[in-house]
Order: C-alpha cells, then sequence, then structure tokens
C-alpha cells in the first residue's frame, strides 16, 4: 500500500490525548456552490451499525446528502454512493462490515462509478484502516468521526477528481451545530447533548474513536428539543456517551439533573436519556427521574462485572457495593422503575469465583434486561495488551449460564404484566400481518399487539395476555 501525501491516517497514540483548551463550537455549516448539485439525479444508500450516536451521525449524513441534491435509494442496488457508518466497540461488529464491503465488490465491478465510503469508529482505528486500504480497493471513501461535516468536498473528490479519499482525524474534536438533519423516524428521535468520553475504561475504544468528552450548551439542546416537539414529536432520547457527565466540561453550575429537568419541562411526552455510567449517576437525578411523569421510568445502568477486582482492572472505578447501593435507591424511589445492564465475561484471567461474583449481582437486581458479551479486545486499549490465561470455550459456557440466569429473570418480570393494562407508543405495523403493531411501553417493553384503527406514532392502550422473555404480546382496548 503506498500512502498517499493527502491522505489523513489515525493515530491512536494522538486519540488518546487530552487537554485543557477550551472546545471549540462551530455553526457555520455551508456547502460550496461547486458541490450543492453534485448529487443531481443521483442516489445513495446508508448502512449503519452500532450504537444511537451512529444512528444519529447517520440522520446528518443522510441530511447533508439531501442538501447536495442527493435521493434516499431503498436498497444498495440502486445506490450511485454507498456509505457504511461503522461500529468498533467488538470485533464481531468490525467482521459483519467487512463482509459488507467484501460483498459490495460485485457491485463496484459492474459501475465502477460507483462511491463505496466508510465511516464512523471503524475507520478510526489504525489496523481497519490499514486492513480497508489493503485489501477492499473497492472502498473509495475514508474518514473518521471527527469531519461528517466535510462530506460535500471529499464527495467532490471522489466523484469529480477520481480519487481515494482517506481522513481520519485523530483529536479532541469539537462540536457542530446546525449541520442539515433527515430524520428517520417521525415520532420519535435523537437528541445529541454531548460528545467522546473521558473514562477510558481499559477495555473501552470509545475515547479513542469519539475524541473528548464535549457538550452542547443548554441552549442549542433546548432549542432542538422545542423545534422537535413543534414537529409532533412524541419521544425523544437525550444521548451521549456518558450522559451523567453532561456539562463538567463547561464549568458552569449546570448539570445533567438540570437539563434533564427542563427538557421535561417543554412537554414532550416521553422522554429518554442514555448512556449512563454509574460513577456519575447523581442523587438529583434520581430526584429528577422521580418527579416528572414524561422521564420515562427505564433507566441502562451498565455493571459490566459484579468483581471489584474485575471492575478495578476494568477501570470503572466504583465497587460492586456503591454499584447495588445505587441500584436499591433507584428501586426505592423511581416508581416502577425498569433497570437494564451490560456485562462482560471473560476479562483477561476472570476466575470462576469472579465470575460467579457477577452472577450474584444478577441474582440479585433480576434485570429487566441485559446486554451480554464476551470480552473482545480492542487494539490499542490497556486490556488488549493484558496476558489472559482463559480459553475461549471458557468463556462461551460462561456467557451461556449468564444469559440463562438473566433470561429466567426477565420473563418472571414480563409475567408480572400479564392481565395488565400498558400504554404503548406504537412504531409500526408488521409486514407479514397488518393488524399485528408493535411499539414499547414507558419501561421499554416491546410489545406486540392487535388492534384497528391504529397509526404509527399512536399512543396506545393494550392489554397484555402473553409475556415472553424479550417481549409482552396483548390486544388494543378502547
Amino acid at each position: 500500500m503506498k500512502i498517499k501525501p493527502d491522505w489523513v491516517l489515525p493515530n491512536l497514540r494522538e486519540a488518546q490525548k487530552r487537554t485543557h483548551q477550551p472546545i471549540q463550537t462551530l455553526d457555520s455549516f455551508q456547502i460550496d456552490e461547486t458541490m450543492q448539485f453534485l448529487g443531481s439525479g443521483k442516489t445513495y444508500y446508508l448502512s449503519t451499525f452500532g450504537c444511537q450516536a451512529n444512528e444519529r451521525d447517520s440522520e446528518t449524513l443522510a441530511g447533508i446528502l439531501d442538501a447536495m441534491g442527493f435521493a434516499s435509494a431503498p436498497d444498495e442496488e440502486h445506490a450511485d454512493v454507498i456509505l457504511l457508518n461503522t461500529c468498533a466497540i467488538r470485533q464481531n461488529a468490525e467482521e459483519k462490515v467487512l463482509g459488507e464491503v467484501g460483498s459490495l465488490k460485485r457491485l463496484y465491478r459492474e459501475n465502477p462509478d460507483l462511491v463505496i465510503g466508510v465511516c464512523g469508529c471503524m475507520a478510526q482505528e489504525e489496523k481497519l484502516t490499514n486492513i480497508l486500504l489493503e485489501k477492499y480497493p473497492q472502498v473509495r471513501l475514508i474518514f473518521g468521526t471527527h469531519n461528517l461535516q466535510e462530506l460535500p468536498s471529499m464527495l467532490y473528490d471522489v466523484m469529480m477528481n477520481h480519487k481515494r479519499v482517506v481522513k481520519v482525524y485523530s483529536k479532541e474534536g469539537e462540536v457542530y451545530e446546525n449541520l442539515p438533519v433527515h430524520r428517520f423516524g417521525k415520532h420519535k428521535a435523537w437528541v445529541n447533548i454531548m460528545y467522546g468520553c473521558d473514562k477510558f475504561c481499559t477495555y473501552c475504544i470509545v475515547p479513542y474513536t469519539r475524541g473528548k468528552q464535549r457538550s452542547r450548551t443548554k441552549d442549542r439542546i433546548l432549542a432542538e428539543v422545542r423545534q422537535l416537539k413543534a414537529e409532533g414529536y412524541k419521544e425523544i432520547t437525550l444521548l451521549g456517551q456518558n450522559v451523567n457527565a453532561y456539562g463538567k466540561d463547561l464549568q458552569a453550575d449546570y448539570s445533567f439533573a438540570d437539563l434533564l429537568a427542563e427538557t421535561a419541562q417543554i412537554g414532550i411526552p416521553r422522554i429518554r436519556f442514555m448512556t449512563s455510567h454509574p460513577w456519575d449517576f447523581s442523587d438529583a437525578m434520581i430526584d429528577t427521574i422521580a418527579a416528572y411523569d414524561n422521564i420515562m421510568p427505564a433507566v441502562h445502568l451498565p455493571l459490566q462485572s459484579g468483581d471489584n477486582e474485575i471492575l478495578k482492572q476494568m477501570g470503572r472505578r466504583y465497587t460492586k457495593e456503591s454499584y447495588l447501593e445505587l441500584f436499591d435507591t433507584m428501586k426505592a424511589r423511581i416508581p416502577n422503575v425498569a433497570i437494564s445492564t451490560d456485562i462482560i465475561v471473560g476479562f483477561p484471567n476472570e476466575t470462576d469465583e469472579q465470575f460467579e461474583h457477577t452472577l450474584d449481582v444478577v441474582r440479585y437486581c433480576k434485570f429487566d434486561n441485559a446486554y451480554t458479551f464476551i470480552f473482545s479486545a480492542r487494539p490499542g486499549t490497556p486490556a488488549a495488551r493484558m496476558a489472559d490465561a482463559v480459553d475461549h470455550e471458557t468463556k462461551q459456557k460462561r456467557l451461556q449460564t449468564l444469559n440463562t440466569l438473566w433470561n429466567r429473570f426477565a420473563l418472571e418480570k414480563n409475567k408480572q404484566y400479564e392481565g395488565k393494562v400498558v400504554q404503548v407508543l406504537t412504531d409500526g405495523a408488521s409486514k407479514r400481518n397488518a393488524d399485528v403493531w408493535s411499539g414499547y411501553t414507558d419501561t421499554n417493553k416491546l410489545v406486540n399487539f392487535t388492534g384497528t384503527g391504529i397509526h404509527t406514532g399512536d399512543f396506545v392502550n393494550v392489554q397484555i395476555e402473553t409475556a415472553k422473555t424479550f417481549s409482552l404480546d396483548g390486544k388494543a382496548v378502547l
């Protein structure tokens, strides 16, 4: 692979640097006249992997492409530009992306003018970008998480100057306002309140791929929420890698609890937030959630491990005991709260006893939902350099044991809904049966239900008839 002088390649060492320099807020986005009609008569297709932050980034990419005259294509086969917005949090996510990139080679052979681009967190990794450059010549555009706003000029160079463009900045990052947005939903919306993370958990690549923790100002956030309410949105989710730390970089006496309260007062029917770190979860946040009916009683509270030594090696900065104290406080003070979690099994050198400590916490908490994973070493992180004496077969057995346990508790929790009437915000109808609809309760339970005269975005009262591990079945009632 010959590196071209105008390429900007990722550098994880640079990406981990943190300074005390103030974060810039930029709001002067404009598309150059020469690029405004680049997409005239052409189409794009976006494929998004990973978290809600990636979904929201894809809405920005789609907004920019719309502003350039592109139209959305129904699938990859009918697109002139294909962008894969990627996730790097686990190896299997990267394998899925590489698999999709490989499948696009056929389309590129048939149409050499096709623009295939890879962006997002995966592009921020040195190893993965090198793989793309060496083994996937069909990828003509690579950019990261810090320069979505440069999409017009990058596409111009690919399409008009026939360049292979690589621009991946490894830096703390800025806050960009007033970028175009193409909302994918009509009744639910994502609202970024902050970007990046400074926690540097030893297993996590996010601080390297997303940059320094940087908050938007409350005025910008609240203005966006008011606009969404005016447009008729029924639910918003406030997004950040660690929303609890909102505002700490602004040096203002204004916390996430304050923002959550002001957001609730705007009057959107449903407000959610993610993700939270147990270390920063304050009493004020708990009181705010309990005080407002339109802040949903559903909290995602990642545990990761129930063993104190493993938590210390992970860099999580809390103990099992402090986690359980927080859990108990939430249960006592937030009516009807549902708590979900993340758990990693097989962290380097995790013993059977340490794994059992995690199971003990699961038995105590009886989580409503859990996202469980086998440890995936992320190149460049401290945990990736740790020696590990635990074989993969042992890790797989532990994962199966953990899933069997929490699935049992999840079913028990869902069984408590049988015979009850719950309010569901309808997401849409089944493709196979127009009389079967789905949506979520305030506690974030998936409900599939029958009914007539229902529309996407409706609030519907549903009587629950049958509980399953991962969903509830019922029928709409008047």
